[in-house]
């Protein structure tokens, strides 16, 4: 059953249930997503779109993307998801790879678009167009951050997110009575795999801006009694910060929150377990490539929290050397990731080369699997930082750092050694905390030191005022190199 299927599926058994609830507390109930989601296959019938045709959607959160998103799905086309703060350059480059048929959202709001056609309801029969999904059928295009270069276009079939939403719910657990509160951006794919999550089991999703407006967004899970949310790290910092643990009022009805697309400290993942006591606290790693392919459950998996957990349900994880050899439990090698949930190929030709070893997709991140099978990330493998001949994991040494008083996050990369023994040496990018003037380069090295080996205390130490990290979390480390 393909995700749409699922809604219609939904939409029979209870078509007055609650579906969407914008951000300004209006409800489109499964019934009336249906009929609207059909009156967009007639606009974009109308528009010239065909199976296969690509179709442009700004990801704004309004109940408009979804109706257009799923539309497209259901004519067999292929929806393009694009930031709506791309900058030209960026949505210039896709535009200029994808060639699609329908641009929508940018030029004009989709909500005005989508209401030039109120009467054209019934125009179109919802039902027969779901019976003609092929699972094979390429349905979305999603471009990476391009953290290590140019975006690469992700190409996903109806079955890859079909089996990535089944994998997420069956770990997570989500089902028709959940409530969930979604400030997660629909550009990228944690957002959108959230919305899908949702949507599939018939449960309720809020769609709120962002998480800018704290004081909303608290609003939201005491109204709707929230059984769920999703956040990245950054997010949580900023929680914290401003609201410390006020978040803790809604933790008896929060049944469950989602974690993912940047490393999170330990000791936060210790303090949201305090705070949460009986909520599912579940972090993922995924790659748009291959959507939450391990998790891990702070509370059951406490003695690993250093991990990033085990292979996500139906999901296979393998260490491979950089000759393309399976590599046994605590060798470190290459992630890399197999099952139904991961892309079929990249857009460009080019960009497909030496992307898989056999039907394992090759992640780029550095790490290993120990002997009860959890999976530990040392870094990307370009990033990783070879200083004498050891190999330094960044995140390692951010992940110390950041430990320090009036460090609001770091950057740590690999640079030449000024005094050409060591091959590279450790330089550090810090961004402080206002009036964090206390901190100066050699208290971070002692720091350090006392923490880490030797050769993994940083040689430069740099404060800056911001640091390159995308809207998801990633940091751009090689932009510093």
């Amino acid at each position: 059953m393909m995700i749409v299927s699922s809604i219609l599926h939904y939409s029979r058994l209870f078509p007055e249930k609650p579906a969407l609830i914008t951000d300004v507390g209006t409800t489109i109930t499964y019934g009336q997503l249906v009929s609207n989601i059909g009156r967009a296959c007639f606009f974009l019938q109308s528009k010239g779109v065909l199976p296969g045709s690509n179709v442009l959607l700004s990801a704004t959160k309004e109940p408009e993307f979804v109706f257009f998103y799923l539309a497209t799905h259901l004519l067999k086309g292929r929806a393009v998801i694009v930031d709506p703060e791309s900058n030209k350059q960026r949505l210039d480059y896709i535009i200029n790879k994808v060639d699609p048929v329908l641009i929508l959202g940018f030029d004009k709001d989709l909500v005005s678009l989508y209401h030039q056609f109120e009467g054209a309801r019934d125009e179109v029969d919802v039902e027969a167009l779901a019976t003609g999904i092929n699972g094979e059928d390429i349905c979305d295009i999603l471009f990476t951050t391009g953290t290590t270069g140019a975006p690469k276009g992700v190409l996903l079939t109806q079955n890859n997110i079909l089996n990535a939403t089944i994998n997420i719910n069956t770990f997570i657990g989500t089902d028709e009575d959940d409530l969930e509160v979604l400030a997660l951006p629909l550009c990228h794919s944690f957002g959108l795999g959230r919305l899908r999550c949702v949507l599939s089991m018939g449960a309720t999703l809020v769609l709120l801006g962002s998480f800018a407006n704290l004081k909303h967004f608290f609003e939201c899970l005491k109204t709707y009694k929230a059984t769920g949310f999703g956040m990245v790290p950054s997010v949580w910092n900023y929680i914290k910060r401003l609201s410390g643990d006020r978040i803790t009022q809604y933790a008896s009805h929060l049944r469950y929150i989602e974690i993912g697309s940047a490393p999170m400290d330990v000791e936060d993942k210790r303090y949201l377990c305090k705070l949460f006591p009986d909520t599912r606290i579940c972090m993922h790693y995924g790659l748009t490539e291959a959507s939450r392919s391990s998790f891990i459950e702070f509370h059951r998996d406490c003695l690993h929290l250093d991990s990033i957990g085990l292979p996500s349900p139906n999901v296979q994880v393998k260490f491979f050397s950089g000759d393309g050899r399976m590599l046994p439990f605590g060798e470190e090698g290459e992630l890399c990731i197999a099952g139904k949930h991961v892309m079929r190929s990249y857009l460009l030709k080019d960009d497909n080369q030496n992307a898989f070893y056999g039907d394992y997709f090759r992640t780029g991140d550095w790490g290993m699997m120990d002997e009860n099978g959890f999976l530990y990330l040392l870094g990307r493998k370009k990033e990783l930082i070879n200083t004498g001949g050891k190999k330094v994991a960044p995140i390692e040494v951010e992940s110390c750092i950041n430990q320090m008083d009036g460090v609001l996050d770091c950057i740590c990369i690999g640079i030449p050694d000024p005094n050409k023994i060591l091959g590279e040496v450790i330089k550090c990018f810090v961004k402080p905390e206002n009036g964090a003037s206390f901190l100066n380069a050699a208290s971070i090295k002692e720091h350090v030191r006392k923490e880490l080996e030797s050769y993994k205390v940083p040689f430069y130490v740099e404060f800056v005022e911001e640091l390159p990290i995308t809207k998801s979390g990633k940091k751009q480390r090689l932009l510093l190199q």
